[in-house]
């Protein structure tokens, strides 16, 4: 299985690359980015851009993959509606787009969040789920994943300092919260590891809940 993975430098993305590279089906995972990812594995070819927005410099490096695992996002706090689509919903419906014309069978997982609505009352909400309806209609095999509360592990860490910080306050919670509350919360590397099963096997629903990543 050929994979690309958007946004590898993320916390989300982090974890999914190191799944995918553990991974004895995966051949090879190809990351395009603005900045390296520092990590070095045979399997791996990253591709810097400056705009992730524009993918036609590297389209004729797109075809034959089987799935793209988009990870790539910001937060909404301090950022405007007219920024925040840009990133959360132009650059991941121009890549979807640009994907299908080379890869029409291809699985495209697009991870948004808990609470994710088009109708939605908070502006992230519905830039992110206009752009869920989106990559569904342009893949039979398309996806929003919604996890809840992502406990990073193994080394994957918040590019927000607002994250890092509420993580460390809460850290020695996690591991209850994962427990106890396993329909609000997940982590890094079982988010990865969900990502390869709609690659492999498919999940019944385009919209994944925080509930069915395990």
């Amino acid at each position: 299985m050929k994979v690309i993975i958007f946004g590898a430098t993320g916390m989300v993305g982090q974890g999914v690359l190191r799944e995918a590279l553990l991974a004895q089906d995966v051949v090879q995972v190809l990351s395009p980015g603005r900045r390296p990812t520092g990590v070095q594995h045979p399997k791996l070819t990253e591709v810097t851009l400056g705009d992730l927005g524009d993918l036609t410099p590297i389209e004729d490096r797109l075809e034959g993959y089987d799935a793209c695992f988009y990870c790539l996002g910001i937060s909404s706090v301090g950022v405007d509606e007219m920024t925040y689509t840009r990133i959360s919903h132009d650059y991941p419906v121009a890549a979807a787009r640009i994907l299908a014309k080379h890869n029409p069978d291809m699985t495209f997982v697009y991870v948004s969040g808990a609470g994710t609505d088009p109708d939605g009352r908070s502006m992230w909400s519905r830039v992110k789920g206009r752009t869920e309806l989106e990559v569904i209609k342009i893949f039979a095999n398309g996806y929003g994943f919604r996890p809840g509360f992502i406990q990073p592990t193994y080394g994957a860490t918040s590019r927000t300092r607002l994250y890092r910080v509420i993580y460390n306050l809460i850290a020695p919670m996690t591991p209850l919260i994962i427990r106890y509350a396993p329909r609000y919360a997940t982590t890094t590397d079982r988010l990865g590891r969900a990502m390869l099963r709609a690659a492999r096997t498919g999940f019944p629903t385009h919209i994944v809940e925080n509930a069915d990543l395990r």
